[in-house]
């Protein structure tokens, strides 16, 4: 039996929704035979899910010390992943200290593209800080900071409004490089299962080429086959039909503010080869995500479902 099939591995996140990381990284270590333990915040469908694969599930907060330090014991290696909130912070103190006294060797924790000490968005200077107690834990580390997922296609973006025909984001003439959270996740399983993982490096998993939301909405046209245009809304307007909707904390609406407006001067313009160098294959294209997913983008909209808010918004992760 060699190293990485005798390891335990934990997986934070791994009951998270559809795109998520974490249920996409549990899921990869599972179809390799790697014993994987699954940290969930819900007993649910998807928890079940994970169990007929093969995981051990452990159902907690990650703020409970206890709980974390129990799920942590004889795990060696674990991959962290926390949804955009407040609380950040004290998850990923408590993990990084039940982690050390259970011997965790080895985190890949996911953190942000923006994650910078001087941002003007709260979250993103609180994925900052994250990084920087891991580091100081002394277990061995890596970050990884995506730009925004192709899975935000299906939430932020509105699929109801792109099948009446419009994009209507705050980007401008920005360019970002979207990435699929399954191969963000073939990243993590890569670095999970190196023999020598690259500790204490920042790696920005990329999608294949970055685009402005209008070269984004031409791919739509394509894809689609019909007329899909990019409308450019002010901030402000965003921030108040971000507030309008209800059930989203005041927290998230700043930080989606806030990165827009960095992102129209050009902060996510990255591409990098870290997906193919380090998961295995090419990420996946906007193109190929829009094949895939293209039902949802159709029209007419079914009449029966309604779009959740003025921004489909259903924000699990970064």
């Amino acid at each position: 039996m060699n190293e990485a099939s005798s390891t335990t591995y934990l997986v934070v996140g791994a009951g998270g929704s559809h795109g998520a990381t974490g249920n996409h990284v549990a899921r990869q270590l599972l179809a390799r035979g790697l014993p994987t333990r699954a940290f969930v915040h819900h007993d649910d469908d998807r928890s079940a899910a994970l169990k007929q694969l093969g995981a051990q599930v452990v159902v907690g907060d990650l703020g409970d010390f206890g709980t974390v330090r129990a799920a942590l014991d004889g795990v060696r290696r674990a991959y962290f992943t926390y949804p955009l909130a407040d609380s950040l912070l004290t998850a990923t103190t408590t993990f990084a200290a039940a982690g050390k006294q259970a011997g965790v060797e080895s985190i890949v924790n996911m953190s942000q593209l923006t994650a910078r000490p001087d941002h003007t968005s709260a979250a993103a200077r609180g994925h900052w800080l994250a990084e920087r107690v891991f580091d100081w834990s002394g277990i061995g580390v890596s970050h990884l900071r995506p730009p925004y997922f192709l899975e935000n296609l299906l939430t932020i973006a509105n699929p109801a409004a792109i099948r009446t025909g419009a994009i209507y984001l705050p980007y401008g003439a920005g360019r970002h490089a979207p990435v699929a959270g399954e191969d963000v996740a073939r990243v993590a399983v890569g670095l999970l299962t190196n023999p020598a993982p690259p500790h204490g490096e920042i790696l920005s998993p990329t999608g294949p080429v970055a685009l402005s939301m209008a070269e984004q909405a031409e791919v739509f046209s394509r894809v689609l086959g019909r007329p899909i245009r990019y409308v450019e809304v002010p901030v402000e307007t965003w921030r108040q039909a971000l507030s309008r909707t209800g059930g989203i904390p005041d927290y998230l609406i700043e930080h989606l503010c806030h990165v827009a407006e960095t992102h129209r001067h050009g902060e996510q313009d990255v591409v990098t080869d870290v997906v193919e160098a380090i998961g295995g294959a090419p990420p996946q294209s906007l193109e190929t995500f829009l094949h895939h997913h293209r039902a949802a983008f159709d029209h007419p909209a079914p009449a029966t479902r309604k779009p959740r808010s003025e921004t489909g918004l259903d924000l699990r992760e970064c």
